[in-house]
């Protein structure tokens, strides 16, 4: 089961290479924004508005861990989205990660023999009559579908373009419907993620524009699509009338 839990993982190295590119990449006293964190904790660092430039432009920043990495991109990500929750942050960084891993995003579980390779797949087992593993399908069609959409976006459109696919707004709503089953399961309630899975649901437009925006600067940059385009402008418009 993926937890909000990356800044949890995070090392002493992580905070103390993060210190040391804040304070290269904003010319700050490295003993100050050493001071910072020790005084008011990693936050205080992870948050600086210097770091996600720092992480990309200074060769220090090669040393980064994936797991600080992901977090920073993400959750400036999501800042500038006008998403503040850390717990999100932590959340959806957390499934970047572990879907990075092998065939992880086709799993319910590390123990789960059955592969899922479409998301109908996954929606027609939200029932299954094993208490257990419907919870885990449930959680895991919330978050395969903000991984696809978040990270793989052009595909999407291309594929629905080009195959007739289903488009992005049906990734979101089956997102957002599996998270608001995994917060209706008794489960949930026992983990204490009910209201983590329902706040991804409400804010699953959010953190897709977010990872969307990640994926386009960072893991697929110079691809100049239509679909791309369309894509921006439209999310764009989407977020300014909510705002």
């Amino acid at each position: 089961m993926i937890l909000a839990d990356t800044r949890h993982r995070l090392t002493r190295d992580d905070a103390q290479l993060a210190a040391r590119l804040v304070a290269r990449e904003s010319g700050q006293d490295l003993a100050a924004v050493e001071g910072r964190l020790s005084d008011e904790g990693i936050d205080a660092v992870l948050d600086d508005p210097a770091l996600p430039g720092a992480l990309l432009r200074h060769a220090q920043g090669a040393h980064a861990s994936f797991t600080l990495f992901a977090y920073v991109m993400i959750r400036h990500a999501l800042r500038q989205a006008g998403e503040a929750d850390r717990g999100l942050a932590d959340y959806v960084s957390a499934i970047v990660l572990h879907f990075g891993l092998r065939d992880r995003a086709h799993r319910i579980a590390e123990a789960d023999d059955q592969v899922y390779d479409a998301i109908w797949q996954l929606y027609e087992d939200v029932n299954d009559p094993d208490g257990r593993r419907s919870f885990f399908v449930r959680t895991h069609l919330g978050n395969y579908a903000l991984w696809i959409s978040g990270i793989f976006p052009d595909h999407i459109e291309q594929r629905r373009w080009r195959r007739g696919g289903p488009d992005l707004e049906y990734y979101e709503e089956m997102g957002r419907r599996g998270f608001r089953l995994a917060a209706d399961h008794r489960l949930a309630d026992e983990h204490g993620l009910s209201t983590l899975y329902a706040t991804a649901a409400e804010r699953f437009g959010i953190l897709r524009s977010a990872l969307n925006n990640v994926s386009d600067a960072l893991f697929f940059p110079g691809v100049q699509t239509p679909e791309r385009l369309m894509r921006q402008v439209r999310d764009e418009a989407r977020w300014r009338r909510l705002s």
